[in-house]
């Protein structure tokens, strides 16, 4: 990743496990560090419009984490929140490109990577979203910048962080597993 954003006044938008940001603005450079986490990043070029999502496991059917609300930390809900909103932005789904990457061998021997890794893939294929790029598997981590409008991405391979970005995922999965997520209701009497 040597190269420097396309646009100069590049404004860098952290997305983090969980999360993604749907935007219309060309200096805007999505960032993320993935370990076993998948980062999808979809644009439509025609439409000026694209995103990016990084979710932590492939899917449920329940919508929950540990008795929780629907979470875009799965797959099948940042897929669907991702699409939506680019199409609701101008974008149309047969024009929609994909660039994945992430997937790595680093948490549960490497099961979840490879879990997150198929179900991307499955997923996309089963919507008709072509897939242009990216990188999957593998065994490090990895640093995203993706410019979602022009669907620009660069990536760099960041060995020496591996073991951190590990922990960071298993300690941040432990953590949600004893935490209702965000938007949760408790009523009282």
């Amino acid at each position: 990743m040597t190269h420097a954003p396309q646009h100069k006044d590049a404004v860098f938008i952290k997305v983090d496990p969980g999360d993604y940001v749907v935007t219309r603005k060309p200096e805007h450079v999505l960032v993320t560090v993935l370990g076993s986490c998948i980062a999808a990043c979809l644009n439509d070029p025609f439409a000026g419009i694209g995103g990016m999502n990084h979710f932590m496991l492939p899917s449920s059917t329940h919508g929950a984490w540990s008795g929780a609300t629907a979470s875009l930390r799965f797959g099948n809900f940042a897929m669907e929140r991702l699409i939506n909103d680019i199409l609701r932005g101008g974008g149309h789904r047969n024009r929609l490109q994909a660039k994945l990457f992430g997937g790595a061998s680093m948490v549960g021997g490497g099961k979840v990577g490879a879990s997150n890794v198929d179900f991307v893939l499955s997923y996309l294929q089963a919507e008709g979203i072509e897939i242009v790029g990216g990188d999957l598997h593998g065994q490090h981590a990895r640093r995203v910048h993706y410019e979602a409008v022009s669907g620009r991405a660069l990536m760099r391979s960041l060995p020496r962080e591996d073991q951190a970005v590990a922990r960071t995922e298993t300690s941040l999965a432990a953590a949600l597993e004893r935490q209702k997520l965000e938007g949760d209701v408790e009523l009282f009497d």
